[in-house]
């Protein structure tokens, strides 16, 4: 059972300051080489705000594969640049063409598009620097870590989710293109995140293959929870307009199964997501409670 402090989500609090500790340090040192202009613009974005739920993750899967969270650090930066990035590209013109992220302009709406395009560009790099740095203490699993990485955001796993969801726009879809598209577009990185951190714990084989399962549940939960809050969501605690996937007609998961059926999908793969984690060894109470967390969310 969840202790106090895993019940009433105080971990989440601890381990997101923690880990802003970290990223203001380390984007500090990287950012001394990098163009003035450029690491402004990534700056503005990295330090938007947010849950920080896949750093979270990737501290939480560290913990239950028997790491510490300084372990979980590097790895979870990494995570969190790359996410960064999808973020600051999807709300471009060519592609959702949003004006507000986390309760700020979006990043081509201060900077410009091409500077948007280009400290997106630099997030991206900027991950495999920081694993790279990593590899160099911490070398016989760093490859595994970057090999996961370029795999789960690349063209066979985020951007390849990100281009079925354009490519779908203003069609009738099918649930099995609904599911590939959110199995890549969100999934892929949530599993990464856990992917990482487990290997910078020191998971073994059968632990990371629970975990993927976790990931491929949450990762299914979080989008439909995301698709509901679209269509029923508070703008002022969502930090974004609600209705931007009818405003660029796509299809989601509450469009096309309704909110009430939808919303017992979200709860179905909950159940799923906690029960993969039932052959772990170590502590999973943390994961267990982001696992519930996702219903009932309201940002």
């Amino acid at each position: 059972m969840a202790d106090i402090k895993n019940a009433d989500g105080l971990f989440m609090q601890e381990y997101k300051r923690i880990f802003e500790e970290y990223m203001t340090e380390e984007f500090t040192r990287y950012s001394q080489k990098y163009q003035p202009q450029l690491a402004e613009a990534m700056k503005y974005s990295l330090f938007a705000g947010g849950k920080r739920i896949r750093p979270i993750l990737t501290i939480c899967a560290c913990k239950a594969s028997g790491g510490t969270i300084n372990d979980a650090l590097p790895a979870a930066l990494a995570l969190e640049a790359v996410h960064t990035y999808s973020l600051i590209h999807d709300d471009l013109p060519g592609m959702d063409n949003d004006d507000y992220r986390r309760g700020k302009l979006t990043n081509h709406k201060v900077y410009g598009e091409a500077a948007a395009i280009l400290a997106g560009d630099a997030l991206l790099t900027m991950a495999f620097e920081i694993l790279g740095a990593y590899g160099e203490k911490n070398p016989a699993n760093a490859w595994q870590m970057t090999k996961i990485l370029a795999e789960r955001a690349g063209a066979g796993g985020m951007c390849a989710g990100q281009t079925a969801d354009i490519a779908a726009e203003n069609k009738e879809i099918s649930p099995a293109e609904l599911n590939y598209i959110h199995e890549h577009k969100t999934a892929d990185l949530i599993i990464a995140a856990l992917l990482l951190g487990a290997l910078a714990g020191g998971a073994d084989k059968e632990a990371l293959t629970a975990l993927n399962k976790y990931g491929e549940m949450y990762g299914l939960a979080f989008q439909i929870t995301d698709d509901i809050l679209d269509v029923i969501g508070d703008e002022k605690k969502l930090g974004k307009k609600v209705g931007s996937d009818d405003k660029n007609h796509k299809v989601t998961f509450a469009t096309l199964y309704g909110v009430n059926k939808a919303q017992k999908m979200a709860e179905k793969a909950v159940n799923e997501a906690k029960a993969a984690l039932s052959s772990l060894k170590g502590d999973t109470a943390d994961l267990l409670w982001l696992a519930d967390y996702l219903i009932g969310r309201e940002c």
